[in-house]
């Protein structure tokens, strides 16, 4: 059944702002989070046009969005570690284990496990073990891959930054790990001190602008594109929309579109958000509601009961008219789009 909602996706976007971050990664490999089913456009769809285009990294939060990659032969990483619970599908071999904790590292050695990645807390006290933990021998028998840490303010002018990149720094050589991997997206516009082996970024492979650096070289990837349900005139003085926020001043040609918060389009868009109408700007009038979002087309030229009409989703500019953050806009997109690559 054709959705009344869909998602077009730019897949030589999604391509070309893996290889602009590749390229800020200098001598670093650039991996891909795809975590969250690809913040939200679809995890295998995205791994596996960036594995074509020459990622070989690739990182998830759990196992399940393990399994479901796995059919591709991937390197997955899982950055939620290791509970007594995903021990059948750790040992069956199809990703590795990020371990955080001296439990889950006690839990892979004496299941025999093989080779394994390690996450180090060096100050946003999220997970990972720690400098301690390593210098008195945690890690002594594993086979680690990849060693990483996290940046907290990496978004931030803030001198945790550089704090964080010495902390990780000085454990150079101290756990027996052939990469070293802190940057996410925001981080490798640091610059090269924060690449060192590896980078994982996430939001800025998918249109996220997290630092200014980036704000002419990555594409938008995600558009989503609603049909007219009903086009009304509203008369001047009438209102449109729950608690009657938005009132005509003028006669107007009111699209109804089948889009709402139920599909992460959300409320703070009420009155602020804008659409595009046989290619021409056109306001979002009234209260966003779950289903259902007015747009006033009156200068966009005629629009006819079935016609689809398109979001502005440039992410930084829909995250400062919504009050919400880039990474919520993205990975709340729902279920209800039929999602469509081009």
């Amino acid at each position: 059944m054709p959705a009344p909602l869909r998602l077009r996706l730019d897949g030589d976007a999604l391509v070309r702002n893996w290889q602009t971050l590749d390229r800020m990664s200098g001598t670093a490999a650039c991996g891909a989070a795809v975590k969250a089913n690809g913040y939200g456009l679809g995890a295998t769809q995205v791994a596996a046009r960036l594995a074509q285009a020459g990622c070989r990294d690739f990182f998830v939060s759990n196992w399940q969005e393990a399994a479901e990659l796995a059919p591709l032969g991937l390197t997955v990483s899982v950055l939620h570690g290791l509970r007594a619970e995903d021990m059948p599908a750790a040992l069956a071999g199809f990703a590795r284990p990020v371990l955080n904790t001296p439990a889950q590292v006690a839990r892979w050695k004496g299941a025999g496990g093989g080779a394994c990645d390690v996450m180090v807390d060096t100050g946003m006290n999220r997970l990972g073990v720690s400098a301690d933990d390593i210098a008195d021998g945690l890690l002594d028998g594993l086979a680690i891959e990849t060693v990483m840490s996290h940046l907290a303010c990496a978004d931030e002018r803030s001198p945790m930054n550089a704090v964080q990149r010495d902390r990780f720094a000085a454990l150079s050589g101290a756990t027996g790990a052939r990469r070293m991997s802190l940057a996410n997206s925001a981080g490798i516009a640091l610059g090269e001190g924060y690449a060192f082996d590896l980078t994982r970024p996430g939001l800025a492979l998918y249109g996220g602008v997290p630092r200014a650096e980036y704000a002419s070289r990555i594409e938008t990837v995600a558009s989503p594109e609603a049909q007219v349900l009903q086009c009304r005139t509203v008369p001047a003085g009438q209102t449109v929309g729950y608690n009657a926020t938005w009132t005509a001043g003028r006669d107007s040609i009111v699209a109804i579109v089948n889009l709402g918060y139920a599909d992460g389009y959300f409320r703070g868009f009420s009155d602020r958000g804008v659409a595009l109408a046989s290619g021409n700007p056109a306001p979002v009038v009234g209260r966003v509601s779950m289903d259902l979002l007015a747009i006033d087309v009156t200068d966009a030229g005629p629009i006819a009961e079935g016609e689809w009409i398109s979001l502005d989703f440039d992410l930084p500019t829909a995250a400062a008219s919504s009050q919400m953050s880039q990474y919520e806009l993205l990975t709340s997109l729902g279920s209800r789009y039929d999602r469509f690559w081009t």
